[in-house]
């Protein structure tokens, strides 16, 4: 007997995703291309990853000035680096042991940075009050599921997640064998998040599985929505109604483009609301450096704060992070780096301020295709327009055996060179079709 025939079910459960298919047409047709065979098009976009570096979206010099001196020292002596960039350098290099990146840390982080970023989310909220100690950094914030999900109980852990929602997400739910329990965004609404649908979501689920957890993303992942305050207390007044641990993915916070929005924390919101919800009710807030502001994909640093947690609790979450290796230095530096920027005043902050001014959105663009339908992106970075198929083009995906969105995703990437994903990886209603793509790339398919 094969050992591979004593995988966990829950891992054997996962589907191929559709995407899959998309990326290894995609990669044929650029070694096509590499040798010379005629295409419509002469070179292949990728609009499907939010790793911006890898598209040729420019790193901030401040962040990389920072850490190529961190990296080789000797830079440091050069005057060619501004001076805060020298300064923050030599700060952080500090901090370690040897004064060196070289060197191992404490698993839960560089304490100073901890405390330097306890004091930034205390900014950011106002003035709440933030504990280092609540606040653990991560090369990701998956692992946190795992402290949710209980295999030896007699129901499966439940997560309430949104629809749309992104795929890795519910790939992670699912491996650890607990349930997803879909609640459906209002698309007509601008991706609205509304109680009636958790509710609704909720009772389904009777029976099924013990529902512990509500995960919610803001701004939106892959809808592009930002949650209004009023939006907000609705969520946190139903998740201590129905003693729910809430997980709010926060990672786009940096990312706000619509007029009349504002991303607000779920931390804030709860602490403006008082007794008895901001002394009772539970919430993990997670951040990271490759999907905020700064892009760094590739140096897998994040955190999450946890609040009205049990002593008890946090402190098998400790114990747990102890278990792994620790995060990379590099990704600690990345996180002072993007809590901590420049400021005004500082000889980095002009450039660092014009490159931070410089995103917009485009979504009016793809509303003056024929075909297509998009509510209006207010942050994140992604798109998630309607496409609204043709009766012949439904038939003719049912045929090739592909969900219509995926159908349409490969003749975009066939005829145009084109690489964005459809909307079935993330879920959406019956009877309707999307596609994602990454709003800090150029439109190419749409100026084509």
């Amino acid at each position: 007997m094969s050992v591979l025939q004593e995988i966990s079910q829950n891992v054997k459960s996962i589907k191929q995703l559709d995407y899959a298919v998309l990326a290894r047409r995609a990669n044929q047709i650029q070694k096509e291309l590499s040798q010379g065979v005629r295409k419509p098009y002469k070179e292949l976009i990728d609009l499907c990853w939010g790793d911006p570096h890898s598209m040729d979206v420019k790193p901030l010099t401040f962040v990389r000035q920072v850490l190529a001196a961190c990296v080789y020292p000797e830079l440091m002596s050069s005057h060619k680096l501004p001076l805060d960039v020298r300064q923050r350098a030599q700060w952080l290099l500090g901090r370690c042991d040897g004064g060196s990146v070289g060197s191992y840390l404490a698993p839960t982080g560089i304490p100073e940075i901890v405390q330097r970023m306890s004091e930034s989310i205390r900014r950011r909220d106002g003035g709440v009050p933030c504990n280092p100690d609540n606040i653990f950094i991560s090369p990701g914030s998956q692992w946190s599921l795992t402290v949710l999900v209980n295999n030896e109980a007699p129901l499966r852990t439940g997560i309430l997640t949104p629809v749309p929602c992104h795929v890795t997400t519910i790939m992670s739910i699912k491996s650890l064998g607990a349930a997803v329990i879909p609640y459906f965004l209002s698309e007509e609404h601008g991706w609205a998040l509304q109680v009636e649908e958790l509710q609704r979501a909720l009772e389904s689920a009777k029976g099924g599985c013990n529902p512990v957890a509500l995960y919610v993303i803001n701004p939106g992942n892959p809808a592009g929505y930002v949650q209004s305050r009023k939006s907000i207390q609705e969520v946190i007044q139903f998740a201590s109604e129905k003693r729910l641990f809430l997980l709010a993915d926060e990672v786009y916070q940096d990312c706000v483009y619509g007029k009349n929005s504002e991303f607000v924390s779920y931390k804030r919101v709860l602490a403006e609301m008082g007794p008895p919800f901001s002394d009772t009710v539970e919430v993990a807030s997670f951040h990271s450096v490759s999907k905020g502001f700064m892009g760094e994909c590739g140096l897998r640093g994040g955190y999450v704060e946890l609040v009205n947690l049990d002593p008890n609790v946090v402190k098998y979450i400790f114990n747990l992070i102890c278990k792994d290796s620790t995060t990379p230095v590099l990704a600690h530096f990345a996180m002072d780096l993007m809590m901590n920027p420049p400021r005004p005043g500082d000889p980095s902050y002009p450039l660092y301020n014009q490159v931070r001014n410089a995103a917009k959105h485009q979504e009016h663009v793809v509303n003056s295709l024929p075909g297509f339908s998009c509510q209006p992106v207010e942050g994140g970075a992604f798109v998630l327009p309607r496409v609204f198929l043709p009766p012949r083009a439904i038939q003719k995906a049912k045929e090739e055996g592909m969900q219509p969105d995926t159908f349409y995703c490969m003749r975009l990437l066939e005829e145009m060179g084109v690489l964005v994903s459809p909307g079935c990886e993330y879920g959406q209603k019956e009877g309707t079709y999307h596609i994602r793509y990454n709003i800090k790339n150029k439109l190419h398919f749409i100026t084509t």
